[in-house]
């Protein structure tokens, strides 16, 4: 039986692998296959009936969502090493045409689940009084409510597309979606293909008059069918299918491009002109039809994937319907720190009382705002200084950012261009920045600065106080209320010394020379944490206790991986919270038997990243040593960003992590997955009727330590929430 409490459960019997070179590259799991690995845990929970129905519906959204941009980076990144003739083995040792062949395989079966989910989700939306309602099942009402719809919201933004030698096969851009069609003339029954693009600026589903008791929608592809002789008049629809595109999504920037923002704006156009990486079509399609698809598109069979069903599964977040809260999560309010109302929202005053950690989104991250804002506004704040990685569109901090620079404080402002997806945002924000008279800095070329800093520096008095915040995420407020993540508060004068050397490294590319507390990538953070690695082991060997806690979002970097075997081997217990991909083998005996791996996935996607370390003391321990940071152990962040990592002073804030967050998150039952040997991760099974901790639900219960007005390490809460 998987037993998910790594908190109170003992580590179970290690496990032989007798088939796995475990001297060699056997001693990885595949990160690709890792990936899918998670992504069919996010489709698990779509199928959870402690989910409410609507929020099934949500999580089969998102796996549709992370699968697309899982070939279109990813797996692009590896078609093009394979076409090449690249047969360089990654660190399991499989070469990319390898690694292509067993992801083709996985994605399938997953693809074909998700039909399945669907139509067993849409049984229970039907149950509930949510329909989709098919083009033959349609009533004279809904006909002309149509009718309506599609003169009026569809048909203006229309481009039916003929092929033939006068119009040549259009370019479709990436996610593009379209009806491939074979027309029939009526007068002289004489054929014809076109092409329908299925507009992205109208809603996938269009809503019916509500029936009895019934909320009804059509796929908008369907209301097509149905006015084809309008777009295409004299004409009848013969044959026809639905087709997806996914392309090449990755960047490259020349190294020695002489106007950063300006390369980047030509090379996301490059990026919708892509080759195509995979094409979905519907199962049936006209075999005449299909070949002109694929020609024009420049695919192959081994591209192609047949779905009998709907295409395009991400576009089902648009049935997630906010007038059914009957059907959605209970409305979850996020806390303002006590500490915070005792100063009458001042967060200077919050924080000058002692450092404050903040766990998002159960503390609201509007606090990360109200710093910013009232540094902005506060006429002894001098300086701000702020990285910015991925923010909204319509950004308060860069609002807050805008607004100071034109009450005449000093402002750099880190933009990094290179944020996957989110580039074309970066580049609005920095203009804007630039314009209200902010210093903007983009950072280093080869590397993505993926840091999460904010630096105030505040007057008082005779002398400057800096303030600072580190956090583990992005400075983007929607995703804060979904996202779990740390914000660290704190006006240490050695945290400030720090933050003030790395800007002046962002800006003026100066080495940063004597940092009093903290580690950064890719120079000194991987160092520090092998080195803690390592003391721990020396623990192990001399007889006392040792003990490593581990939560971050992957962990595939083959140095750090080799310590953690290495000091399991010394005696080491491990535990790690790993939510998405894992490159480790837990429990295999001689390697890792000291180790165990589980993933947490819930209601919020974690991604905070922590280390502990017990220092001779085990865990939990006042004396532990704990870092926050905002890397990943993945060769990308600990070689070729620049991130921070920050070890934690503070008696209470280290207490909340360590026996609070953490030990939440070992406890969990709930919503965990345990890592096999193998690289499968098996769902914890609760019997039915017995209570199961969840870590989410506990932390919607509990405030944070370091944010209650007088709490202190000794009021940890008990692992424990309200039943259901």
């Amino acid at each position: 039986m998987t037993i998910a409490d790594f908190l109170k459960a003992p580590i179970p019997e290690p496990q032989d692998l007798p088939d796995t070179d475990l001297s060699g590259p056997g001693r990885y799991f595949n990160r690709e296959l890792s990936w899918l690995g998670f992504n069919w845990r996010v489709l698990e929970e779509a199928e959870n009936p402690k989910v409410p129905l609507l929020e099934r519906l949500r999580f089969l959204s998102i796996s549709a969502t992370n699968l697309d941009e899982f070939y279109t980076v990813r797996v692009a990144g590896l078609r093009e090493l394979a076409h090449a003739g690249n047969t360089t083995p990654a660190a399991d040792g499989l070469s990319p045409a390898e690694q292509l062949v067993l992801i083709d395989e996985d994605a399938r079966q997953l693809m074909a689940q998700q039909q399945r989910v669907l139509g067993a989700l849409q049984l229970e939306l039907e149950a509930s009084g949510i329909t989709l309602v098919q083009r033959d099942d349609l009533l004279p009402e809904d006909l002309e409510h149509l009718q309506r719809q599609f003169l009026e919201q569809v048909f203006p933004v229309l481009s039916p597309l003929a092929i033939d030698p006068a119009h040549p096969f259009p370019f479709i851009a990436n996610m593009g979606y379209c009806l491939a069609l074979e027309l029939e003339r009526k007068r002289d029954r004489r054929t014809r293909q076109a092409l329908l693009p299925i507009p992205h600026q109208v809603d996938r589903f269009i809503a019916l008059p509500a029936g009895e008791e019934q909320q009804r929608f059509i796929f908008l592809e369907d209301v097509l069918l149905l006015h084809i002789e309008s777009l295409f008049p004299g004409y009848r629809v013969k044959d026809h299918f639905g087709f997806r595109v996914l392309r090449d999504s990755d960047i490259e920037v020349e190294e020695e491009a002489e106007d950063l923002v300006r390369e980047f704006e030509v090379a996301l156009k490059r990026r919708r002109r892509g080759e195509v990486v995979r094409l979905t079509i519907t199962a049936g399609a006209p075999k005449q039809l299909r070949s002109i698809v694929m020609r024009e598109l420049l695919v192959g069979e081994d591209e192609v994937i047949e779905l009998d069903g709907m295409i395009g599964m991400a576009d089902l977040k648009e049935l997630v319907l906010d007038d059914r809260p009957d059907l959605l999560w209970p409305t979850f309010t996020p806390r303002v720190p006590e500490r915070v109302q005792d100063h009458e929202g001042n967060m200077f005053e919050a924080i000058k009382q002692k450092d404050m950690l903040l766990h998002h989104p159960y503390e609201t991250f509007d606090m990360v705002v109200r710093f910013l804002t009232q540094a902005a506004l506060d006429p002894n704040v001098v300086a701000i200084k702020q990285t910015l990685y991925r923010t909204s569109r319509n950004s308060p901090i860069v609002e807050a950012l805008c607004e100071a620079a034109e009450e005449g404080k000093s402002v750099t402002a880190l933009v990094e261009l290179k944020a996957r997806f989110d580039e074309a945002a970066n580049i609005r924000q920095s203009r804007r920045l630039e314009r209200s008279g902010a210093h903007v800095v983009y950072g280093f070329l080869d590397w993505k600065t993926h840091a999460k800093i904010s630096s105030v520096v505040r007057r008082e008095g005779d002398k400057l106080v800096t303030y600072t915040h580190w956090g583990t995420g992005n400075y983007h407020p929607i995703t804060a209320k979904i996202y779990t993540d740390l914000s660290f508060f704190t006006c240490d004068a050695q945290l400030g010394r720090d933050a003030s050397k790395i800007f002046n490294y962002l800006s003026g590319y100066a080495m940063p020379e004597g940092l009093e507390n903290l580690v950064i990538s890719p120079h000194t953070l991987k160092p520090r944490m092998l080195e803690l690695i390592e003391a721990e082991a020396e623990h192990a060997r001399q007889g006392r206790p040792a003990q490593i806690w581990l939560k971050m979002n992957s962990l595939i970097e083959p140095d750090m991986i080799d310590a953690l075997y290495a000091a399991s081997q010394a005696g080491v217990k491990i535990d790690c919270v790993i939510r998405g991909i894992c490159g480790l083998r837990p429990g295999i005996r001689g390697l890792s038997e000291n180790i165990r791996v589980k993933s947490v996935v819930g209601r919020f996607l974690e991604h905070s990243r922590i280390a502990c370390f017990g220092n001779g003391h085990g865990l939990p321990h006042s004396k532990a040593r704990v870092l926050i940071s905002s890397a990943d152990w993945m060769g990308r962040n600990l070689n070729r960003r620049i991130e921070t990592g920050v070890e934690i002073m503070n008696p209470t804030v280290k207490a909340q992590i360590v026996s609070q967050i953490m030990a939440a998150n070992l406890a969990d039952t709930a919503q965990s997955w345990v890592m096999e040997p193998s690289g499968k991760f098996t769902r914890h099974a609760v019997p039915e009727g017995e209570f199961s901790f969840n870590c989410h639900r506990f932390f919607m219960e509990n405030p944070s330590l370091s944010g209650r007005g007088s709490a202190g390490a000794k009021d940890v809460p008990k692992l424990t929430h309200a039943g259901d």
